[in-house]
């Protein structure tokens, strides 16, 4: 069964186009607990919707494929990095995230206020007021709506 997941970046940081580029990245940097543990939750061959946020226009740009899971994430153990956590360690890590593989990028992204206008909160995460989880699930009849819009 695949499951299906929404991952958010500021195109200014990292865009459909630079996964579109790379083909493949591990998404790394997640600092918040409940998003970790939705990654946690992520299988290989689930799919996720790229989504740019804090971008004019924001919404959904793409989709990705879990291609390895629970990878400790490695900017936690970089003192250079801006997402070091000191209280991690190699035998014990705090975060963990997955690896990612580009599948396409949108000829038209799906903007959040056209998601707003198509799903209830009680549906869809991404829409309820005050949302700011950087990686969220998807339930399936959702995720096919999306995928059925940007055709």
């Amino acid at each position: 069964m695949v499951n299906y997941w929404l991952m958010k970046s500021e195109p200014s940081v990292y865009s459909i186009h630079n996964l579109q580029q790379q083909q493949q990245t591990i998404w790394d940097g997640v600092r918040n607990y409940q998003a970790r543990n939705f990654l946690k939750q992520m299988q290989v061959g689930d799919l996720a919707f790229f989504y740019h946020s804090n971008a004019k226009p924001p919404g959904v740009f793409g989709l990705m494929k879990i291609i390895e899971a629970n990878i400790p994430d490695p900017t936690q153990f970089d003192p250079d990095s801006e997402y070091f956590d000191p209280k991690s360690t190699l035998e014990s890590p705090r975060w963990q995230t997955v690896k990612v593989e580009f599948i396409e990028a949108f000829n038209c992204p799906i903007l959040l206020s056209t998601l707003k206008e198509k799903f209830s909160s009680d549906e869809f995460l991404l829409v309820k007021k005050g949302n700011r989880l950087s990686v969220i699930p998807v339930i399936e009849s959702v995720a096919k709506n999306i995928l059925n819009m940007k055709n």
